[in-house]
């Protein structure tokens, strides 16, 4: 998209024309088969060239932004099709993140102004704040309110913590970037927002964490006195980069700056569970509960935490409290279901599987899930652990079918050297699973392979508790 003076995109020149179906689509960030049928269905502004060719348009934006507010765009047509925000990783190969940043601004048009009719309560009580301001009044100071308004109601959605809120949450987020691109915590919630979706939806790590890495580097570029910044940072370093020095150096920035950070002494934990360092842990997890007592995100984190420990019935205690109380939880399930694999309780850990796999709409995780389950009732473990492999092979390493799950999977079903090559694949491809691949009992089999060894000692290089 060609950016105009201030690095804005060029459609906020309200007075500009578009000279094809191509150009109008690419306002919209839509295909020409859409607005064609925008243009039949909901009037869309669309003009013929007088004694031109057969079939030559134009249109002029300021038109086209006055027809999205308009009751014909949301038909549904408009609506339906929900934007995705594309962050550069690969500056040779990809926009950089500031002009991701303002595709991404383009894209969201469509939605944003859902979600202003929705807010327009809000939004009506800036209207009137600038109306009683003086003519002087700073319209760089409205919209930073704006955007502050955008991201409180994108830190609502994301500590909801499903699906369809995060994704929502990244719209909002989206929006404050567009109000006040200079606003650093705008970027931090779409940094989290890009941290969590890898866990709480199908969108593969891969995926979601160069996001969040981008947008977490961007949000400390603005303000490195921002304490959420730097944890944002040292979220994805380390389950990303797997940089632990790295990560723990942030971790301990973000407490350094705002000790009551409830989100840092949160996942500093979490990070110091993946460390193995136990006790430091739930002094961390502790620290968290006491500042935010009714997180079920720190509840269930403290489950793994106890579970880890060697304190199995406490851990069970408190997971199934919290998938109790707040059955939409993602991570409660999750955690109760590794447990009653462990357990060797299958009938429970079928059905945890079967209720995360819903909750987090992830049809691959339903189809192994479900093929697990018609196994298991056939041939009991032995017919689980086939069924389970047979999908997974079939959909292969995509989404959230891991090479991790997969080589766990091959070498409880017999097929080690099958299971070391992709135990192999996973800690190339920084399967945060792989960091607990001394501790994991269902890899015993492998113990004395030498390629096993191999790969336990990459691991301790990593993480060399």
């Amino acid at each position: 998209m060609p950016l105009g003076p201030m690095g804005q995109p060029s459609f906020i020149n309200s007075e500009r024309r578009l000279d094809s179906w191509k150009e109008i689509a690419a306002f919209f960030a839509r295909d020409e088969r859409t607005v064609r049928r925008w243009e039949k269905e909901s009037a869309l502004p669309v003009r013929r060239v007088p004694g031109g060719a057969k079939g030559r348009v134009f249109a002029y934006e300021s038109e086209l932004r006055q027809w999205l507010t308009t009751p014909q765009a949301f038909d549904g047509s408009v609506r339906a099709s929900k934007p995705e925000i594309v962050i550069a990783t690969d500056a040779n190969a990809r926009p950089d993140f500031a002009t991701a940043v303002m595709w991404a601004a383009a894209l969201a048009t469509c939605v944003a102004l859902v979600a202003g009719i929705l807010i327009y309560r809000e939004q009506h009580r800036f209207a009137v704040n600038a109306a009683a301001a003086p003519a002087s009044y700073n319209h760089a100071n409205q919209a930073a309110l704006e955007a502050e308004e955008f991201y409180l109601k994108g830190r609502y959605y994301w500590n909801k913590r499903t699906p369809d809120d995060l994704n929502r949450a990244v719209d909002y987020f989206t929006q404050a970037i567009v109000h006040d691109p200079s606003y650093a915590m705008a970027y931090v919630g779409l940094a989290d927002c890009y941290n969590l979706l890898r866990e709480y939806s199908a969108m593969a790590p891969s995926e979601a964490y160069p996001r969040a890495l981008a947008a977490a580097r961007k949000a400390v570029e603005l303000d490195d006195s921002s304490a959420e910044a730097h944890n944002s940072l040292a979220f994805v370093t380390f389950y990303w980069n797997w940089d632990v020095a790295g990560a723990e150096r942030e971790f301990k920035r973000a407490i350094a700056l705002n000790p009551s950070l409830v989100q840092a002494h949160h996942w500093y934990a979490t990070f110091l569970l993946s460390c193995g360092r136990y006790q430091e842990a739930l002094s961390q997890i502790e620290l968290a509960r006491k500042l935010n007592p009714s997180s079920a995100a720190i509840l269930a984190d403290k489950g793994q935490i106890l579970r880890a420990s060697g304190r199995i019935n406490d851990s069970e205690i408190l997971l199934k409290q919290v998938a109790s109380s707040d059955p939409s939880f993602v991570s409660a399930h999750r955690y109760l279901l590794e447990l009653y694999f462990d357990r060797g309780d299958y009938p429970s850990y079928l059905a945890e599987w079967r209720q995360m796999a819903l909750l987090t709409h992830d049809k691959q995780d339903q189809a192994i899930e479900q093929a697990a389950e018609a196994g298991y009732s056939r041939r009991s473990t032995k017919g689980m652990l086939e069924g389970m492999l047979a999908e997974q092979e079939k959909i292969g390493v995509q989404g959230s079918v891991t090479a991790y799950s997969i080589a766990r999977t091959c070498v409880l079903t017999g097929r080690k050297q099958e299971g070391l090559q992709y135990l192999k694949a996973a800690v190339d491809q920084r399967d945060t699973a792989a960091l607990f691949l001394a501790g994991d009992r269902f890899f015993s089999g492998l113990r004395d392979d030498p390629g096993y060894q191999s790969l336990i000692e990459r691991i301790r290089a990593i993480r060399p508790n």
